[in-house]
């Protein structure tokens, strides 16, 4: 039976989409469009999650790409991501659900340091009894090493514990450290069904 679950974040519990992001802030589509191919660039966003890299250097390098008239509005996007990120419909109510059922839940999540210090203000951090982050572990997903990492900081059987991840690249390894997978489509129904089977 399964007794824990432990779910990525971003295309899992909640949507990562850079022009979503910019758009709470910016209006004019051009600008929107540079905005969220430069800020949310993964050149950047790789060495963040891997905690290489500080939040200032991006925003410089970050400046390097932009007209200055736009280096406030990068700013405020970059420090405010972290409360703009939409719920995947039905996640945060199967969440509750299986805790309900007295299923534990965490998350293990590729992302950097500033999310993990800001954290309690993203959306549905607060319903997960304990997180793993990269950039504050240095250990990254799809590394077996992450999967021993969170299962002993979370006090989980491996054997006992779902993975809920949305590249399979990640399950796959997970899968190879003993803990059971599933390969997130945006389905939160369907993710539902397979829980509540096992």
């Amino acid at each position: 039976m399964i007794q824990n679950v432990i779910f990525d974040y971003g295309m899992v519990l909640v949507r990562f989409d850079p022009a979503y992001m910019v758009g709470a802030y910016v209006s004019d589509p051009a600008d929107a469009a540079l905005l969220a191919a430069v800020v949310f660039d993964r050149v950047y966003w790789d060495r963040l999650d891997a905690g290489t890299v500080e939040d200032e250097e991006v925003l410089a390098a970050c400046r390097t790409r932009l007209p200055e008239r736009l280096w406030e509005a990068a700013d405020t996007i970059y420090y405010n991501w972290v409360r703009n990120l939409p719920e995947i419909a039905g996640m945060g109510a199967l969440i509750r659900d299986l805790k309900a059922r007295g299923v534990r839940c965490f998350l293990l999540s590729n992302i950097s340091r500033y999310f993990a210090a800001h954290s309690a203000e993203a959306p549905l951090i607060a319903e997960l009894e304990d997180c793993v982050f990269s950039a504050v572990c240095g250990l990254q997903k799809p590394d077996p090493a992450i999967f021993a990492h969170a299962c002993e900081q979370f006090g989980v059987a491996p054997f006992e514990t779902v993975f809920v991840d949305d590249r399979a690249e990640n399950v796959a390894s997970a899968e190879a450290c003993g803990l059971q997978g599933y390969v997130f489509d945006g389905d939160a129904a369907a993710l539902r069904e397979f829980l509540c089977n096992r």
